[in-house]
């Protein structure tokens, strides 16, 4: 058995952010360490922390000084093409990307409202209900699910291993690390366990699924092998659920922050693309990315070692106010609004127009026929324990249904 000091350090909370009541609210620190301290290294986790925008851009947009590949430590959970540097990356990406052209995901719209209808339908008359459990999580489970040709039964399956590939230690001491690595190792052989299985149903009996377009896809005419089929599972999992559900949790979150603006959106509906926008860069449903340095380079006045691990904070470079005006205000009709919450360059996500039409089809259908959002008496938020993701684990809210 591998021991726990080969999960990387970095995955653990960063001290300040350790608190809950930090976990929630994270952005006036990131505003402190973008005046104070905007680059610097972190011992605890053996990394770079980088927070203004500027240098989170040029760290996002130059692969051939801050690599995404990783040194392997520990059960990879989440690695395919997010851990791979061009050209190999664009042609793995090509694949993927013929079924997240922009007609193909259009064409999911029809059955993206049906399905938000239908998870509506089993509340409405509540007049309460957990807006993460019964809506924002089982709509892009279900959608990812049925993209790749898996059966509806397996769905709670998909959300526990996508759980766990986001989740986080309770802290960086052995203990804690030690227990996320016999997680990861668990849920990585269940992972591959089920997808070699449906790989191998899919060469025999091919299907119209995302699977089945892996199977028969060729990299320099070449077939992609059981593994790199995994690892593509793997990531379509992972990022066709975790982002989406808490760009919707997020999205609900600031309309019952805010009845004013909730009562703007429903009177203009047209609102709703730029506000999905502005809950991308205001509360990021992803907060942070890695890269390694592929040399000796410089950022600000920090002087960065090759092989040292960079860690871009989105979600402060999203809030920092020499690139956007009022950062720290919630604009629901902000343009133009340049966030990096995708990403930015190469690795710019492949399914954020998946996300963002998941988004803006179930806030119009929530605007459309429930009203008076707000917190359920005596709420207190829950982070969701991950290092890198932003959002809550519930979030109950009353609405009144409109006649």
């Amino acid at each position: 058995m591998e021991s726990a000091k080969e999960l990387p350090k970095a995955i653990a909370p960063m001290k300040e952010l350790s608190a809950k009541e930090m976990k929630i609210d994270p952005f006036p620190f990131f505003r402190q360490c973008r005046e104070s301290t905007p680059v610097r290294y972190d011992p605890l986790r053996e990394c770079w922390d980088i927070f203004r925008y500027e240098d989170v851009y040029n760290v996002l947009k130059d692969h051939t000084a801050f690599s995404s590949v990783r040194p392997v430590k520990g059960p990879v959970l989440l690695g395919s093409i997010i851990g791979m540097d061009p050209p190999k990356h664009m042609q793995m990406r090509n694949i993927v990307s013929k079924a997240f052209t922009p007609k193909s995901i259009e064409e999911l719209g029809p059955r993206i409202a049906s399905i938000t209808e239908q998870l509506l339908n089993t509340v409405a008359n509540d007049r309460t209900m957990d807006l993460v459990h019964d809506l924002a999580v089982p709509l892009p489970v279900i959608v990812i699910a049925e993209l790749l040709g898996i059966p509806a039964e397996d769905r709670r399956l998909f959300k526990e291993w996508s759980d766990s590939i986001v989740k986080g230690p309770e802290s960086g001491d052995k203990e804690h690390m030690h227990q996320l690595y016999l997680e990861r190792e668990k849920t990585r052989r269940e992972l591959d366990d089920y997808f070699l299985k449906v790989i191998a149903e899919r060469r025999n009996r091919p299907e119209n699924d995302l699977v089945t377009k892996l199977v028969q896809a060729e990299v320099n005419g070449e077939r992609l092998n059981d593994m790199e089929i995994v690892e593509f599972c793997i990531l379509l999992l992972a990022a066709g659920n975790e982002t989406t559900t808490n760009l919707i949790t997020n999205a609900v979150r600031r309309l019952a922050e805010d009845p004013v603006m909730q009562r703007r959106l429903q009177d203009d509906p047209a609102l709703i693309e730029s506000f999905v926008e502005e809950v991308l860069r205001y509360y990021p449903p992803v907060l942070s990315l890695s890269r390694y340095a592929t040399k000796d380079i410089r950022i600000g006045h920090a002087d960065i070692r090759k092989g040292e691990l960079i860690i871009p904070w989105i979600g402060s470079a999203n809030r920092d106010e020499d690139k956007f005006d009022r950062a720290d205000q919630f604009i629901e009709d902000r343009t133009p609004n340049p966030h990096m919450t995708f990403g930015f360059g190469n690795h710019f996500c492949l399914g954020a127009p998946l996300a963002r039409l998941e988004a803006k089809i179930a806030l119009r259908i929530i605007m459309n026929r429930i009203t008076n959002i707000r917190f359920a008496d005596r709420f207190e938020f829950k982070p969701i324990r991950s290092p890198f993701v932003y959002g809550v684990e519930e979030l109950p809210i009353l609405f009144d249904a409109k006649l």
